[in-house]
């Protein structure tokens, strides 16, 4: 079977570790795109794929598809084991540099090797743990109420935290004289 195809999901009466690995295969760059953002080494980043994995299994069996989409419920985990593994590694020091180039393909290559793109990926990976969090969802376009619920905050508290942060961006890509 050609593993770039999604898989329909498997019937209710499944297993649920063939329900996990089915809608972990179908959100996968989830995981990928979160362990991209908080880890530069490849070996770190597999580590914390892995990581991510064994936590979202064993959180699988209180998942409850009646008060949250599984893609929500996996970013929380996510983004919940990748800052927890950054504070507990002490890997923040490791990322403050330039943007890696990695190991896996990107969809968007081609924007990858843009400038600005890559500026504003280096700009991400030096903000701290929820501001990276929040550029992340907002980036995969997730409304202010989905990122809300992933980060646990209220949509306002959302819209207010993006506002500053674009404003913040917006600056270090073009800072004027007279601010």
């Amino acid at each position: 079977m050609d593993p770039s195809v999604t898989a329909p999901p498997p019937p209710a009466t499944a297993s649920a570790q063939e329900r996990f690995a089915a809608a972990l295969a179908q959100h996968q760059g989830i995981v990928l795109k979160v362990a991209r953002s908080y880890c530069r080494d490849p070996e770190d980043r597999r580590d914390l794929i892995q990581d991510i994995g064994t936590q979202a299994w064993r959180a699988f069996p209180g998942f409850d598809p009646e008060r949250a989409q599984f893609s929500t419920w996996l970013y929380r985990i996510a983004l919940n084991v990748a800052i927890s593994q950054q504070r507990s590694l002490g890997l923040r020091a490791r990322h403050r540099g330039a943007l890696a180039d990695t190991a896996e393909p990107v969809a968007a290559a081609t924007a990858e090797d843009d400038v600005r793109v890559r500026e504003l990926h280096a700009l991400i990976r030096r903000l701290p743990p929820l501001d990276r969090a929040l550029m992340l969802l907002y980036l995969d376009d997730c409304s202010h109420r989905e990122i809300g619920e992933v980060l646990g905050l209220s949509a306002g508290s959302v819209a207010t935290r993006l506002y500053r942060l674009r404003q913040q961006i917006r600056q270090q890509f073009n800072p004027s004289p007279s601010a």
